[in-house]
């Protein structure tokens, strides 16, 4: 659009102009000119595409082990260390929206510029000029003419690949100054244009309103936060494109970072309507934490994805429901979504229900004889920290690298592809792949010698092993026969190797007792 064509703008309040500070909001930090195809990383900080470092494929990941997951790079900016996958890295729609906007909107008046014989005489600042000397005439400090105002050179400046990120510039005068405004009357006049333009993409495709806390997806689709984070309360995919994202769903600041330059763009361009904003969803959640208060069914040790049944008898109901508040009460527990009820005449009925997410209760009470508390939810770490928790566990120097199965998916040549431990010493540093080998590959043998805890009524009610490593834990739970104090301990991890590795400490145990059985060692 034209931001000649833009409706007027009386009822814009445009920012102060400071021309550089402008343009540098939309350069990129490494090639410094403004951005072409801009990447935003999960660092939260943007980049063009061309920038991405060379890419290598990593070791020491077995899990998830997805072909999209394997090459990665490290980060090339100086403030962030970490190794971001290169599938996490999509183009950024909206930066890339508005960052077409400017560029396009600068275009135009440095057109309209020439036609009005408007031109401005800026150099890049430099040490001179901290000295407090005149500037320098030669090399990059050079002053140059350029058609436009302030805001168009400076633009133009950068466009040319002539003005770092960091550097700042000196304007020396204008031979011809716009006609009956002043540099700055005249550059607010034509950003608040460019402003009202920019305001449509700024919207969050959720709830409609701008952008609040703007958090991008690998795919490149930027949300407000909390909207986000409902959208993951029931979907793993991005509501706009449908990729399955790979983020932690609980979208903690520390591990999913805001979009710093949509962030700074905001704060620029719509500080007084960011605040309103603020405001809003501060009252909006202080009202929703107001009726937090949930009853809670105290009953049996429960995982997501698995079956628990339930018998509801009222007397017995209200005798547990006393109980509940003593010591044995536990702070976490299982969401359950019930899938089918029976109701009998005598007030009692079965309860069919399948685990949907774990929680940690924050505060309870009793209220009229119910427990009540208010509770957070519980999830695991992203995929990328899950990768990385176990490459600094298995160790990048161990000789693991990655070829691709018969299945489809990637699985460690070499290093440590152990199936088997002696010691719970040894599981910490097996591959999450070897780790879910161990633990199938005893399963498999239990089946096979017939033990009263592998039935058939059993699998009919929880299914037969599973072969994802996220499911299998809570599958071995729910079967195997040990105490529920053990099985508890699922429930507050945050990585599937870490169930993984608890489902193998369970498994040496019992293999050690058999052991001593049969060795007849144990009295």
């Amino acid at each position: 659009m034209d931001p000649s064509e833009a409706p007027p703008a009386e009822s814009w309040k445009p920012p102060a102009v400071h021309a550089r500070d402008i343009v540098r909001i939309f350069q990129c930090r490494l090639c410094s000119v403004p951005y072409r195809d801009a990447v935003t990383l999960p660092c939260g900080r943007s980049i063009c595409k061309s920038c991405l470092p060379e890419s290598h494929a990593r070791t020491s990941i077995t899990y998830p082990a997805l072909p999209n997951r394997i090459q990665a790079f490290q980060c090339p900016l100086p403030d962030c260390t970490k190794e971001h996958v290169l599938d996490d890295c999509g183009v950024d729609v909206i930066l890339n929206k508005v960052a077409s906007i400017v560029g396009g909107a600068m275009g135009h008046y440095q057109a309209e510029a020439v036609e009005l014989r408007q031109s401005t005489s800026i150099a890049v600042e430099g040490s001179w000029d901290k000295a407090g000397i005149g500037p320098s005439e030669s090399g990059e400090h050079r002053p140059r003419t350029i058609s436009g105002t302030r805001l168009v050179a400076t633009w133009t400046l950068a466009a040319d690949g002539a003005l770092k990120f960091d550097a700042g510039v000196v304007y020396l005068g204008s031979p011809s100054p716009p006609a009956g405004e002043t540099f700055a009357e005249y550059d607010a006049k034509a950003l608040s244009k460019v402003q009202e333009v920019m305001r449509t993409e700024m919207d969050c495709q959720i709830c409609y309103a701008l952008f609040h806390d703007p958090l991008t997806t690998g795919c490149g689709h930027t949300f407000c936060r909390p909207c986000l984070h409902r959208i993951l309360d029931h979907s793993r995919y991005c509501p706009i494109c449908r990729r399955k994202l790979a983020i932690n769903s609980l979208l903690k600041p520390s591990s999913c970072p805001s979009n710093e330059r949509i962030t700074n763009i905001i704060q620029t361009f719509w500080k007084d309507e960011m605040m309103a904003r603020q405001e809003a969803v501060a009252a909006e959640r202080a009202a929703r934490h107001q009726d937090l208060d949930v009853p809670l069914f105290v009953c049996t040790l429960s995982f997501p994805m698995m079956p628990t049944f339930l018998h509801i008898f009222e007397p017995r109901y209200r005798l547990m429901i006393r109980r509940a508040g003593d010591a044995h009460f536990h702070e976490l527990g299982t969401l359950l979504r019930i899938v089918n009820a029976q109701f009998y005449p005598d007030g009692r009925s079965l309860i069919e229900t399948v685990g949907l997410s774990r929680f940690r209760v924050g505060h309870y009470g009793q209220l009229d004889g119910y427990i009540v508390g208010r509770t957070e939810r519980i999830d695991d770490v992203s995929l990328e920290e899950e990768e990385a928790i176990e490459a600094a566990e298995v160790g990048y120097d161990s000789g693991v690298g990655a070829e691709e199965g018969h299945d489809g998916r990637y699985y460690a040549d070499g290093g440590d592809s152990r199936e088997d431990a002696q010691t719970e010493g040894d599981l910490d540093t097996m591959t999450t792949q070897s780790l879910m080998q161990f633990a199938v590959g005893f399963v498999t043998r239990m089946r096979d010698q017939s033990v009263p805890w592998l039935t058939e009524r059993m699998l009919a009610i929880y299914g037969n092993c599973p072969d994802d490593p996220a499911i299998f834990p809570w599958w071995f739970a729910s079967m195997l026969p040990v105490k529920d104090h053990e099985k508890y301990r699922l429930l507050e991890t945050s990585s599937v190797r870490d169930r993984l590795k608890i489902c193998g400490s369970w498994i040496i145990e019992m293999e050690t007792v058999r052991w001593s059985l049969n060795g007849c060692t144990i009295l």
